[in-house]
């Protein structure tokens, strides 16, 4: 039982033919007791990403060894996803990475709009519920629907993905809404990417980023922060989900 699990993605540099860019996922856990498990490692394809067929295989394999419930799954509106989480946990709750959504609204919006939209985007992500969020993007969309309709279309998008963490409690918000559990992990797998350049196979940079996670943390200070952090939240979640948490310890 995992409280919640983070799916994020590292592109990496193999050489096939052609130096291309291909994702490395990477499924990250939290336990009940607040420690990270990392569930392992799949090298995606280049091109458009993978569809439904792909993840049901990934999260059945990790269903298979064992993750028999999960209260969330936070990711990065990656395609097919979100049905195949529906179909191997039924009780789980998708939920897309905020700052991730932002991130990517920025990138339709000109520099110079930054910080407007900036200040109009948060109340979408700060309301108190979910009508609060509609009537705060309606503003949002009436503001710079004319000037940058490609962000509209992404929120509306990413809108049943979005909103699930609205109903929560502040610290359940405050885990859900950002991948920041794996990012940090990430950032020490990109140095230990960039620093070798391309590789000449799949397995190769999958063993790179394998030994990068294997070496994080060696004195487990890192770990006992983190559990700490987590308490308040796994109180909430233990509240929010009815008592799961528990009764899988059981």
């Amino acid at each position: 039982m995992y409280p919640v699990i983070f799916i994020d993605a590292v592109n990496v540099k193999i050489r096939d033919g052609n130096v291309a860019n291909r994702p490395i996922y990477i499924a990250l856990a939290v336990t009940v007791e607040g420690t990270r498990d990392i569930l392992g490692l799949w090298a995606g394809e280049h091109g458009d990403g993978e569809g439904a067929k792909f993840w049901v295989r990934v999260l059945s394999e990790i269903k298979n060894r064992g993750v028999g419930d999960v209260c969330m799954v936070v990711c990065d509106g990656l395609k097919g996803l979100p049905t195949s989480i529906e179909t191997v946990w039924p009780q789980a709750i998708t939920q897309t990475c905020v700052v991730h959504l932002l991130r990517n609204s920025f990138r339709y919006a000109s520099k110079k709009h930054w910080a407007a939209l900036a200040k109009d985007l948060k109340p979408i992500y700060t309301a108190p519920s979910e009508s609060a969020a509609l009537d705060a993007f309606v503003a949002v969309t009436e503001a710079w629907g004319d000037r940058y309709p490609a962000i509209i279309k992404l929120w509306e998008s990413a809108w049943p993905e979005f909103v699930p963490f609205l109903q929560f409690d502040a610290h359940i918000r405050a885990v859900v809404c950002t991948t920041n559990a794996i990012e940090s992990i990430n950032a020490r797998i990109r140095r230990a990417v960039n620093a070798r350049g391309h590789f000449p196979t799949e397995a190769a940079a999958l063993k790179c980023v394998y030994l990068a996670i294997m070496s994080l943390d060696p004195t487990g200070h890192g770990r006992r922060r983190w559990s700490n952090r987590w308490k308040e939240a796994l109180n909430a979640f233990e509240i929010t989900f009815d008592g799961r948490l528990s009764a899988r310890r059981k």
